[in-house]
C-alpha cells in the first residue's frame, strides 16, 4: 500500500528519531481528510530535496507530529531547469498549467500580466492568488513524487521578468517560427527560460520585447494551441530534448 506524501515547512532538525510538528495545512490534511492514526506511516517533504519516512506520534485536534524513521535523497528532478513564464489565463486554465507544469519537471513559474491576459489583479489579491497557485504546486509535487518544490514569484509584466533572468536558452512558441522545437541542439543546455503568451497571444510590442531580450522562437507543430496546451507541450519536448523524459 502506497504512503502518503506530505509537504509541510517546519522549523526543527529534520534528523531521524526528531518528532516534527506538522504545519497548519498538513496536519489538517493528516487529521482530518486522511484520518491518519497514531503508528501509520507517510512520507515527508519539506522541498530541500530529500525524502523522511516518519511515523505518527500524535494525532489532536491541535496538532499532528510525526517521528522522523529514515531520510533518503529524491533523485526526481531533471538535469535542465526550466522556468516557465506563463501568461496569465482566465478561469481554471492558469491551475492546470501550474498543476501539469510541475508534473512535467518545470523549476519556476513567473505569471506574466500581458496586454491580453484580460486578468487584474493587485494588492492582497494579487497576493492571495499568488499562495493559490503556490499551493497548487505543492498538491502537484505530493502527487508526482517531487521533494523540491517550484517557487511561484510574484507575477509581473513581460518586461519586468525578462530583465531579472539569469543566462541560459530562452524560447517563445511562435506558429510562424522556421526553426521547430525539436530541432534544437541539446549539448550544454541546463537552463531554459520558456516563454508562452495567454488567450490570444502576444501582441507585436511583446513580441519585439522577447526579441530585444534573445528569446528565440520556435515552432511545436502545423496546429496553432491553446495556451495551456502549448504550455505542456513545449515543457515535454524541452524535457524529452534536453531533460529526463524517454
Amino acid at each position: 500500500m502506497r504512503i502518503p506524501r506530505i509537504y509541510t515547512s517546519s522549523e526543527q532538525p529534520w534528523t531521524v528519531g526528531n518528532a516534527i510538528t506538522l504545519a497548519e495545512d498538513a496536519a489538517h490534511h493528516v487529521g482530518k481528510v486522511l484520518r491518519m492514526t497514531v503508528g501509520q506511516q507517510l512520507q515527508l517533504f519539506n522541498g530541500d530535496g530529500n525524502n523522511y519516512l516518519a511515523a505518527l506520534t500524535l494525532v489532536s485536534k491541535k496538532e499532528v507530529q510525526a517521528e522522523i524513521q529514515a531520510v533518503q535523497p529524491n533523485p526526481s528532478e531533471s538535469a535542465v531547469s526550466i522556468h516557465l513564464g506563463q501568461g496569465i489565463s482566465r478561469g481554471d486554465r492558469m491551475d492546470f498549467v501550474l498543476q501539469k507544469s510541475v508534473e512535467l519537471g518545470v523549476t519556476k513559474i513567473t505569471p506574466l500580466f500581458t496586454e491580453r491576459c484580460g486578468v487584474k489583479l493587485s494588492g492582497e489579491r494579487l497576493e492571495k492568488k499568488r499562495q493559490q497557485w503556490q499551493k497548487i504546486v505543492i498538491a502537484a509535487c505530493e502527487q508526482s513524487g517531487r521533494s523540491i518544490v517550484p517557487e511561484v514569484c510574484l507575477p509581473l509584466s513581460l518586461a519586468q521578468w525578462c530583465e531579472q533572468l539569469t543566462a541560459g536558452l530562452r524560447l517563445t512558441l511562435d506558429p510562424y517560427a522556421t526553426t521547430p522545437l525539436a530541432q534544437l541542439n541539446p549539448t550544454a543546455t541546463t537552463d531554459v527560460s520558456l516563454l508562452i503568451g495567454p488567450e490570444g497571444g502576444l501582441t507585436e510590442t511583446e513580441v519585439g520585447v522577447a526579441q530585444a531580450y534573445t528569446f528565440q522562437p520556435v515552432k511545436l507543430g502545423p496546429r496553432i494551441l491553446r495556451t495551456e496546451t502549448a504550455a505542456l507541450a513545449a515543457i515535454t519536448v524541452i524535457q524529452y530534448q534536453f531533460g529526463d523524459l524517454a
